[in-house]
C-alpha cells in the first residue's frame, strides 16, 4: 500500500471513561501514540484520566452534562490538538452528528463511517437493510401513534419484546407475556429509551423465549475487504444485559460456523462498513435470526482476542500473531488496509469473560454503588478494569468494576480458571454480583454448555455465597487477631509485654461480632508460651500469630497455617482469605441506641434521582401499585405499594436526588373487611 495513503495517528482522544479508556490508552501508548482523556467531576481521580497523556474536565456530572456533550468534547479536542478521536462504546459511541463532526474538523473518527451507524442506528430500518442482504430476521411492527398494540402483539404473536429502536445495552426493552402487561411495558420503554438515546421510537419483536445470544465479530477496511473473527456467545443475561460470554459458542459446530460468519460478511457488505464492528443473532437449534449490528468495539471483545489467531507467511518464515481489536481499529483508521482474508484466520482454545458489576443479586441485580475500599486481582487471569483501592463506583454511570477473562485450552477449564481467579480476587467495600458469577460458572448446566438466554431464570444459581464452618471461624480470628496485634502495636504503656499478658489468671477479653445475620460471641486468652486459647462460637482451638502486620495476617490455627488480609472499615472488619472474601462487623460491649423501624415507611433501596411519581398524599392505592420510579446507573427501579392501603406522606419529588435506604412515601393499611 502506497505510504502516502497512511496518516499516522499522533494524539488520541478517548471519548470515554472507565475500563475502556483504560484499555484503548494502553493499546495507544504501546503503538506510540499520546492520548488525551476526558471527565466528569466524579471522576476526577480515576485511573485513566491520571493514565493518559492528557485530560481535559468536562465540568459536569451527568452523562448528559459531560460524555454525551458533543460541543465540549469538541472543544477538548482543539485544546488538545487531537488529531483522531476513540470513542470505545457507549456514550457517543454510535452517534453520527458526533461522528461528523469529528470528520468535518478534520480528525480520524476510529470507527465505521457515520454512514454504516445511521443505516444500523435504527433498528426497524436495519432489519430491513439486512433483508436485502438475504439475512434472516425476526418478525417486527413498529409502534406508531394510533397503533392498536394489542392487535400488534397478537399478530406477531405472545411472548413479545418490546424494544426501543434506537436503544441498546438492554435499555428500553421490555418482554411481554400478556395484553395486560402491554400497555405498561410500552410506557415505560418509551419512557426508558427518551431519557437513554433521546428517541422513544418503539417496535414489537417475536420473543424467542429459549435460545443462545451468538454475535459474530467483523472487521473491514477502507478498500472493501471483510472478514470475521468468529463468534462469541453471551447468553447469560440480567435485565438483557449480558454479564458471562465466551468464545467459540459450545453450540455451533464448523458448518453452522461457516454460514453464521457469510452471514455477518453478507450484512457487512452490504452496508460498506470499515473498523471493527459485531453483527448479532439468536441462534435456535441451526436456526438464527439476525438482531442488530453494534457499529462500535464490543464490551465483549477481549475472549475474541484471546482465542482468535492469525497466521501468515513472511519472509519465508510462518508467523502467528494474537489480535488486538483496538491496534486494528487504530491501523484502519490511519488508512492502512486489512493485510490479510480470512484464510489466514483460525482460533485456538477457549475464552471466557465475567463482568463485575457493583449490584446486588439477591435484590434482582440492583446497583449497588460506593466505594471500593479494597480491589486486589488475582493471578491467572486478565483484569480489564477502571477501579483501583479507594475508586468510588457513582451512581451517574455503569455500575462495571471490571471485565475478568480466563483463556485455556478447553472450555472446562477456561471456566474453572475464571472462577478461582474471581474467588481469589480481593474485592471488599460495596455489594457486588462475584458470588453469582462464581456459582455460574461453576454450575453443572454451564459445564454442560447449555446456556440459553432465560438460563438465569431456568437454572438460578446460588446469588450469594457466606462463609461457613471453619471457613467463617477462620476469618473470624483473623479480625480478632488483626485487631488485638493493632491495638497492643498502638499501646503507650507496657508495650514490651505479649499482647493479652497478666500477672495473674484473668478472665478472657470478649466480644461479639456480627456475620451475615448470625452473632457470634468470641473469647480468647494469652497463654505464657505465646499463643491463644480461643473459642469462636461452639469451636475451640489453639491459635498462634506468627504476623500480623500491614494488612497481612500470618496465622497458625491447631496447626494449620493460614495467611489473610485484614483492613478495618469503621466498625467493621474486611477479610480476604483462601475462602473469599468476608466483611464482619465487631459490636459494641454496650448496646447504642438505634434508628427505630417505622411502619409503613417505603425506603429506597439504592441512591438514585427519582424519575417520577405517580401518588400523592391521600391517594388510596392497590397492592403491587406503581408509586413512583427511580433511576440509577442507566437503570430504572419501580417501588410499589406492598398492601392495600392510603398514601399519607410523600417525601421526594420528580428530579431529587436520594440516598441509599432514604425514606420515600408513608402507607398506611387498609383495615380488612
Amino acid at each position: 500500500m502506497p505510504n502516502d495513503l497512511i496518516q499516522p495517528i499522533r494524539r488520541l482522544l478517548i471519548a470515554n471513561r472507565g475500563e475502556i479508556a483504560r484499555r484503548i490508552i494502553r493499546t495507544a501508548h504501546d503503538l506510540g501514540v499520546g492520548t488525551v482523556a476526558v471527565y466528569a467531576d466524579g471522576d476526577a481521580r480515576a485511573p485513566f484520566v491520571t493514565e493518559a497523556d492528557t485530560a481535559i474536565a468536562l465540568n459536569g456530572r451527568t452523562s448528559a452534562e459531560t460524555y454525551l456533550d458533543v460541543d465540549k468534547v469538541l472543544a477538548a479536542c482543539e485544546r488538545t490538538g487531537a488529531d483522531a478521536v476513540h470513542p470505545g462504546y457507549g456514550f457517543l459511541s454510535e452517534n453520527t452528528a458526533f461522528a461528523d463532526a469529528v470528520d468535518k474538523a478534520g480528525m480520524r473518527w476510529v470507527g465505521p463511517s457515520s454512514a454504516a451507524i445511521a443505516a444500523m442506528g435504527d433498528k426497524l430500518s436495519a432489519k430491513r437493510i439486512i433483508e436485502e442482504a438475504n439475512v434472516p430476521t425476526l418478525p417486527a411492527i413498529e409502534l406508531k401513534a394510533g397503533e392498536d398494540l394489542g392487535a400488534a402483539a397478537e399478530q406477531i404473536g405472545y411472548p413479545v419484546l418490546v424494544k426501543a429502536s434506537a436503544g441498546g445495552g438492554g435499555r428500553g426493552m421490555r418482554v411481554v407475556e400478556s395484553l395486560r402487561e402491554l400497555e405498561e411495558a410500552v410506557a415505560g420503554a418509551r419512557r426508558e429509551a427518551r431519557a437513554a438515546f433521546g428517541d422513544d421510537t418503539l417496535f414489537l419483536e417475536r420473543w424467542v423465549t429459549s435460545a443462545r445470544h451468538v454475535e459474530i465479530q467483523i472487521l473491514g477496511d477502507n478498500f472493501g475487504n471483510v472478514v470475521h473473527l468468529f463468534e462469541r456467545e453471551c447468553s447469560i443475561q440480567r435485565r438483557h444485559q449480558k454479564i458471562i460470554e465466551e468464545a467459540p459458542s459450545p453450540a455451533l459446530d464448523d458448518p453452522l460456523r461457516a454460514r453464521m460468519g457469510e452471514a455477518a460478511v453478507s450484512a457487512a457488505r452490504q452496508i460498506g462498513y470499515s473498523s471493527a464492528g459485531t453483527v448479532e443473532f439468536l441462534l435456535d437449534g441451526q436456526d438464527f435470526w439476525f438482531l442488530e449490528v453494534n457499529t462500535r468495539l464490543q464490551v465483549e471483545h477481549p475472549v475474541t482476542e484471546e482465542i482468535v489467531r492469525l497466521s501468515r507467511t513472511a519472509m519465508g518464515r510462518q508467523l502467528v500473531d494474537r489480535l488486538d481489536l483496538v491496534r486494528e481499529q487504530l491501523r484502519l483508521a490511519e488508512g492502512e488496509a486489512l493485510g490479510y482474508t480470512q484464510a489466514d484466520l483460525g482460533f485456538d482454545g477457549h475464552a471466557i469473560e465475567a463482568r463485575l458489576y457493583a449490584e446486588d443479586p439477591d435484590r434482582d441485580f440492583l446497583p449497588a454503588p460506593g466505594t471500593v475500599v479494597e480491589w486486589s486481582p488475582a493471578p491467572g487471569a486478565r483484569f480489564d478494569s477502571g477501579v483501583e483501592s479507594g475508586s468510588e463506583v457513582s451512581q451517574e454511570f455503569d455500575p462495571m468494576i471490571a471485565k475478568v477473562i480466563a483463556q485455556a485450552p478447553t472450555r472446562r477449564e477456561a471456566a474453572a480458571k475464571l472462577a478461582r481467579a474471581l474467588e481469589q480476587t480481593r474485592l471488599q467495600g460495596l455489594r457486588n454480583n462475584r458470588d453469582f458469577l462464581v456459582a455460574t460458572l461453576r454450575h453443572p448446566a454451564f459445564i454442560a454448555g447449555d446456556t440459553t438466554t432465560d438460563f438465569i431464570e431456568r437454572v438460578s444459581p446460588d446469588r450469594k455465597r457466606e462463609l461457613a464452618g471453619r471457613d467463617r471461624a477462620d476469618a473470624i480470628t483473623a479480625a480478632a487477631m488483626y485487631a488485638q496485634a493493632k491495638r497492643r502495636a498502638l499501646a503507650r504503656t507496657l508495650n514490651g509485654f505479649p499482647s493479652g499478658w497478666r500477672n495473674s489468671r484473668m478472665p478472657p477479653e470478649r466480644t461479639t461480632y456480627r456475620i451475615g445475620d448470625d452473632e457470634i460471641p468470641v473469647e480468647y486468652r494469652s497463654l505464657r508460651n505465646g499463643s491463644f486459647a480461643m473459642r469462636v462460637g461452639e469451636d475451640e482451638r489453639s491459635v498462634v500469630v506468627c504476623a500480623a502486620e500491614r494488612g497481612e495476617v500470618d496465622l497458625e490455627i491447631d496447626g494449620r497455617r493460614v495467611q489473610m488480609s485484614v483492613s478495618a472499615v469503621g466498625e467493621n472488619w474486611l477479610v480476604h482469605g483462601p475462602a473469599g472474601d468476608a466483611e464482619i462487623e465487631e459490636l459494641p460491649r454496650l448496646p447504642v441506641p438505634g434508628a427505630l423501624d417505622i411502619k409503613g415507611g417505603l425506603t429506597a433501596p439504592m441512591p438514585g434521582n427519582v424519575l417520577a411519581t405517580h401518588v400523592g398524599v391521600g391517594d388510596s392505592v392497590r397492592a403491587g401499585q406503581l408509586l413512583l420510579v427511580l433511576e440509577a446507573m442507566k437503570m430504572q427501579h419501580r417501588i410499589t405499594a406492598p398492601f392495600d392501603g392510603s398514601v399519607t406522606e410523600l417525601h421526594v419529588a420528580e428530579g431529587d436526588q436520594v440516598d441509599n435506604g432514604a425514606l420515600l412515601v408513608m402507607l398506611e393499611e387498609q383495615a380488612a373487611d
